[in-house]
């Protein structure tokens, strides 16, 4: 890759963006970086990243553009009127962040207003799969596109899904977490469960593992729950985010998802009581409350 082809502005280096950042850094791209906190940025300058002063200065002249911040509203403030005005002329935004369909809906618009090719691309994955470049990458967008981003993506991920036109990430996102939140409610309440009946829980996650009904997210997080320590790998309140966006999603569909909305409340509670910058895991320290 040469020119602008080998230039990623990264928008966004909280625990994902700034991983994500180290591992194009590590495959030889110019990496460009800024964030709205600006100290969070700062840390990649020592692993050979320019920490811009603006969002358009990480921008300018870049031929990739990825945005990998909270929500959709703060992405389009974040972009403002001309941000995107100084991407390469056939630069590509890679919007990996996690916005919904609506936010992927206003989001696109915005590119297509701006004539910017678009790939609606969030990742599967936390902390430690990001930091060894093994995400997963649900990428949609126009086909033609996909030789120019693969190697993009080659450094952050372990397997790129391609799904047709853009937006069918964002849905199969939903899909996902919905999926993952659901499992981590239901193993806060079985490792309180345990407790409960005097069980230890340790046992109950030595008796499913390696067997049909064992997930290793189980392990992991089941660890955490048991130990009541929660190092963040993704936040309780960011997956609180995400829950509402698969519920909004289902209710325009005209489902009624109660499971999604019990995990909803109970993220709601542990935000609450304090430990909404704690991993997602301390939705246990909600179920513990009742």
């Amino acid at each position: 890759m040469a020119g602008s082809e080998n230039v990623v502005a990264v928008l966004g280096t909280g625990i994902m963006g700034a991983a994500m950042a180290r591992n194009l850094l590590g495959a030889g791209m110019e990496v460009r970086v800024w964030n709205r906190s600006r100290e969070k940025a700062e840390p990649l300058a020592d692993s050979g990243a320019t920490v811009a002063d603006s969002p358009k200065d990480a921008v300018d002249g870049a031929g990739f553009v990825i945005t990998m911040l909270t929500d959709a509203g703060t992405i389009a403030e974040v972009l403002g009127e001309d941000t995107l005005s100084g991407l390469s002329g056939d630069g590509i935004w890679l919007q990996m962040s996690t916005v919904g369909l609506e936010g992927n809906e206003q989001l696109a618009g915005i590119a297509g207003e701006k004539s910017i090719a678009y790939v609606d691309a969030p990742v599967l994955g936390t902390k430690a799969p990001a930091e060894s470049g093994q995400l997963i990458v649900l990428a949609s967008g126009p086909e033609e596109l996909r030789p120019r981003c693969e190697p993009i993506f080659e450094p952050m991920a372990s397997k790129v899904v391609w799904l047709g036109e853009a937006g069918a990430g964002s849905r199969l996102k939903l899909v996902v977490n919905n999926w993952i939140t659901g499992l981590l409610g239901v193993l806060a309440e079985t490792v309180a469960l345990a407790e409960a009946l005097d069980v230890d829980p340790a046992r109950f996650l030595e008796a499913i593992e390696g067997g049909p009904l064992g997930a290793p997210y189980a392990q992991i997080k089941g660890k955490m729950m048991i130990e009541e320590d929660f190092p963040t790998s993704f936040s309780a309140k960011l997956a609180r985010k995400d829950t509402g966006l698969v519920l909004e999603a289902a209710g325009e569909r005209g489902l009624h998802p109660l499971i999604a909305e019990a995990v909803a409340r109970r993220f709601d509670e542990a935000i609450q009581a304090g430990h909404g910058e704690e991993d997602m895991a301390a939705i246990f320290e909600a179920v513990k409350l009742h």
